[in-house]
């Protein structure tokens, strides 16, 4: 079993398992911090049943607009249900690590606790960074720290038993290569966030 193979597996329970009280408080709390504004246009890559939506569009409003995409198609259909109400949220069944979304495009980029599971982390953040307008953000986020998500995925399923945050100095050479400069990293207990901006 590959890794899309095991987030179609998973799909539907995930919300059951981890869309909990206490994750919709850690986010309430947690998102405001990714300093996004009103109107913005948003791609939340690695989307999965979309539990991030809810606080991105508290953060853009109703004048923004929210891309959600990720490639495992029942996380897809899962999120596109849930969505289905909402006029400025798009669903599409996309891979990050594959150019296929309109270049220069978006003001944000958010990456909510699904970077540990991106194969080609330096492909894929500079797709991201095509995708951004210039100066744009980068969002990498977590509910865990990097040390806990190591922890967290060894007693997973095989598929995403070696899946991890890249070290500090290694996620600053690959976003920098990438073109990312202003970089931020917090990796404390309970939380990764990593900001960035296209040069």
């Amino acid at each position: 079993m590959n890794r899309k193979q095991y987030f179609n597996k998973v799909a539907r329970l995930w919300d059951q398992k981890y869309c909990t009280p206490e994750l919709e408080s850690f986010l309430a709390k947690f998102v405001p911090q990714f300093g996004l504004k009103a109107n913005q246009n948003v791609l939340d890559v690695g989307t999965g049943t979309g539990i991030l939506i809810p606080h991105l569009i508290n953060a853009v409003g109703p004048s923004g607009s929210i891309t959600a995409i990720d490639y495992a198609e029942n996380m897809v259909q899962i999120c596109s249900t849930k969505c289905s109400h909402l006029k400025n949220v798009s669903v599409k069944l996309r891979d990050i690590e594959e150019p296929s979304l309109p270049s220069e495009h978006y003001d944000v980029i958010t990456c909510f606790g699904i970077f540990p599971h991106i194969v080609d982390k330096g492909k894929a953040l500079s797709h991201m960074n095509q995708l951004l307008k210039s100066g744009g953000k980068l969002i990498i986020a977590h509910a865990l720290s990097s040390a806990e998500i190591i922890n967290r995925h060894k007693i997973a399923s095989s598929p995403v038993f070696h899946d991890a945050l890249p070290e500090k100095p290694e996620m600053e050479r690959l976003l920098k290569q990438a073109g990312f400069v202003n970089l931020y990293i917090e990796d404390e207990l309970g939380r990764y966030l990593c900001k960035s901006t296209k040069l």
